[in-house]
């Protein structure tokens, strides 16, 4: 073999594994009309939970879907394009990966964006509250999800219509310090400053008139902790 032919076999070779090697970017994992199976499915329980989904829970994304995926990100402060990218993923407390779903990816609970997402809504409701009164925040978040009377996840709970103003008034979305995100590590480990109250309110801000009658069991900071 010619020493030139050699050197172009070696060069081809060195190219072949050159980019065998390289990882192409996979395409950004979400889930929109025509995506089926298993992951719709948690999307569709979670939308019919929280009260923007009333069609069937059949693992198909369809127009009632993609209506109600467009309602929640409008109310959340999202771009309302049908989409449940990364973004609206995160609001869901859903995992997106790129593995299960025809025309879409997977979307399962995920513990740490659970703990991310009590984090945000800590630093919406409490930023600037004492430490303990941040971790009673995400502690009433907790016991209603152990509570009957309310949603059986931590999305469900902050998600739910009318709980929370940081929802309404799209504080939600702010990204949270590292205060906060020690607080929501702490309130998952179990500390509850308050004692198992389901409700808190700052008697300045707040105009419900029920709240005001219920039993005030302590106070930290601005907020009064209610069971």
């Amino acid at each position: 073999m010619k020493p030139s032919i050699r050197r172009l076999l070696v060069l081809l070779l060195i190219v072949t594994a050159v980019l065998c090697a390289v990882e192409l970017p996979s395409e950004a994992a979400s889930l929109r009309r025509g995506s089926s199976g298993d992951d719709v499915i948690a999307l569709q329980k979670k939308l019919k939970n929280w009260g923007y989904y009333s069609g069937s829970v059949d693992g198909k994304f369809g127009a009632e879907t993609e209506r109600a995926v467009i309602y929640f990100q409008t109310k959340n402060g999202l771009d309302p394009d049908g989409v449940v990218g990364q973004a609206t993923a995160k609001a869901l407390g859903l995992t997106l990966t790129n593995s299960g779903s025809s025309g879409g990816g997977s979307a399962t609970s995920n513990s740490s964006g659970d703990v991310y997402l009590l984090a945000r809504c800590i630093y919406g409701e409490a930023r600037g509250e004492p430490y303990k009164g941040q971790v009673a925040v995400g502690a009433v978040i907790l016991n209603r999800v152990k509570s009957s009377s309310f949603p059986n996840s931590i999305s469900g709970v902050i998600y739910q219509q009318g709980a929370f103003s940081v929802v309404a008034d799209g504080q939600i979305n702010l990204s949270p310090n590292e205060t906060a995100i020690k607080a929501a590590k702490d309130a998952m480990n179990g500390y509850d400053p308050t004692g198992g109250c389901l409700y808190y309110y700052n008697p300045d801000k707040t105009t419900n008139k029920w709240i005001w009658q219920r039993p005030v069991m302590l106070v930290i900071g601005r907020h009064r902790f209610c069971k």
